[in-house]
């Protein structure tokens, strides 16, 4: 069997792999250096990891129905594998753990990467803006000890123990994002990652069509707190504290007097785009300058505070750092031509999330604003009321540009003449329309598979470029 000796880089040793699967041990002295589900992505020294694509009756999935992972081992190797987690015998050289399920085997190891750290960990749940928060925070802790965190969206049912195995053993602060589309998928992930600090960001019509009402989504949300332990921490919004106070210890945040974490937006005389933020904690005052506008992002500030607090890190810090966050790419993020602004909000979009995105447009400091919405998808039954909602709230925006059928409800005459065009799809619009002025803010807002996945936002700053060159 091909061997590799343990380096400066090891983040497990074979013999540990091989306890946590309940396998064994084979004698092989190995170091792996990194945990990979995706062939493509493999590196030198890393474990490969073959899952099928469909996770069985426990989770629901998308995208990766009908692959197996076991089919792209030599692809794995080529890339540089040093190690396989199988569940059925290939044509390999490389030492191999045999198990007789492969998730099941990848939540082994996430619970073994779980344990083995002693610091502490923050799960972060909401219907919006979670991976924002996650990105936030994971800046604000990095900035004062080692800290691991979930990248990307990995938040669901592989995603997780997958950020769980590749968290360094001695890590201090370990911060995982946690997802759903469907009921009771965030309890047995809460369960797996065992926060010190579980956070509800907010709960909003996202994945109706999945749930009877808002309060199921609700209830599944507040499942994060299954995994904490007695003593652990639940932050949410301060709305949503009645219904779990008597659960365990909270810390709240929002901008009400009640907050054990008071935000205050504080006016800001000179018009710029950033927003200057107060924060009450305890008998200690903080302030930030935040990049952007809108309420929804104060509150994640504010949410970063919390967690920051709860852990006992320097909240001084915090804020400082704060004042110079950037935004993951596509979750509201402001690019700056030499005339144009682009907001990026194409990652996803819930009614909520896309009125707090239309208000901000509407105080931009810009001379014109355009908003191109994006239909948005899985709220059921609600759908139809839900995009007619956002007709009335994009008055007083110079050009409103819609997308996909959802919008196919909006009245003509609600918005002036000329306000309002409509295309079935993303690669309908004109790029042309958006620049008749060139100073303008321009924000682009929809659910993932409008904008995002069409890699619409890429197109249009190409355009930009040119035209603002």
């Amino acid at each position: 069997m091909k061997k590799k000796e343990q380096d400066d880089n090891t983040l497990w040793l074979w013999q540990e792999l091989e306890v946590a699967c309940g396998l064994a041990t084979s004698g092989v002295n190995l170091g792996v250096n990194g945990i990979s589900i995706d062939s493509r992505s493999v590196a030198t020294g890393d474990l490969f990891i073959a899952l099928a694509g469909d996770p069985g009756p426990r989770f629901k999935s998308s995208g990766s129905q009908g692959l197996d992972g076991h089919d792209y081992i030599e692809s794995a190797e080529k890339n540089g594998a040093t190690g396989l987690l199988i569940s059925k015998l290939v044509d390999s050289g490389l030492p191999a753990l045999i198990v007789k399920d492969t998730l099941d085997g990848l939540w082994q190891l996430g619970a073994a990467g779980r344990a083995r750290m002693l610091g502490q960990v923050v799960a972060i749940t909401g219907s919006s803006g979670k991976t924002t928060l996650r990105q936030w925070t994971q800046e604000i802790l990095s900035a004062q000890a080692s800290t691991h965190a979930s990248i990307g969206s990995l938040n669901n049912h592989w995603g997780v123990p997958l950020s769980l195995t590749r968290m360094p053993r001695d890590t201090k602060f370990g911060v995982f994002e946690v997802g759903m589309n469907h009921p009771g998928e965030i309890s047995p992930l809460a369960s797996l990652v065992k926060p010190d600090i579980a956070v509800v960001l907010n709960v909003l019509p996202a994945h109706l069509g999945q749930f009877e009402s808002l309060n199921h989504i609700r209830t599944e949300k507040l499942s994060i707190a299954d995994g904490l332990s007695p003593e652990g921490v639940l932050i949410m919004p301060d709305d949503l504290a009645k219904e779990a106070s008597e659960m365990r210890k909270t810390i709240t945040f929002g901008f009400s007097q009640d907050a054990d974490i008071r935000g205050q937006i504080i006016a800001n005389a000179s018009k710029s785009n950033d927003t200057r933020v107060e924060v009450t904690i305890d008998d200690s005052k903080y302030s930030y300058l935040l990049a952007g506008k809108g309420e929804h992002r104060v509150l994640t500030s504010l949410a970063a505070m919390a967690i920051t607090h709860a852990l006992g890190a320097d909240l001084d810090a915090a804020a400082k750092t704060l004042s110079n966050i950037t935004t993951p790419a596509g979750r509201g993020n402001r690019i700056q031509f030499e005339k144009t602004v682009l907001v990026d909000d194409s990652y996803n979009a819930n009614p909520v999330s896309m009125a707090y995105a239309i208000e901000a447009l509407k105080s931009s400091a810009s001379p014109r604003t355009i908003a191109v919405l994006g239909e948005m998808f899985e709220l059921g039954d609600s759908s139809v009321a839900a995009h007619l909602e956002l007709q009335a709230l994009c008055h007083g925006i110079d050009l409103v540009i819609t997308v996909g059928e959802g919008f196919k409800v909006w009245q003509e005459g609600v918005l002036a003449p000329g306000i309002w065009q409509h295309y079935a799809t993303a690669s309908d619009i004109p790029l042309d329309v958006l620049i008749v002025n060139p100073e303008v803010e321009i924000l682009i807002k929809g659910s993932n598979k409008v904008f995002w996945v069409e890699g619409f936002v890429e197109k249009l700053k190409f355009f930009l470029e040119g035209s603002n060159g």
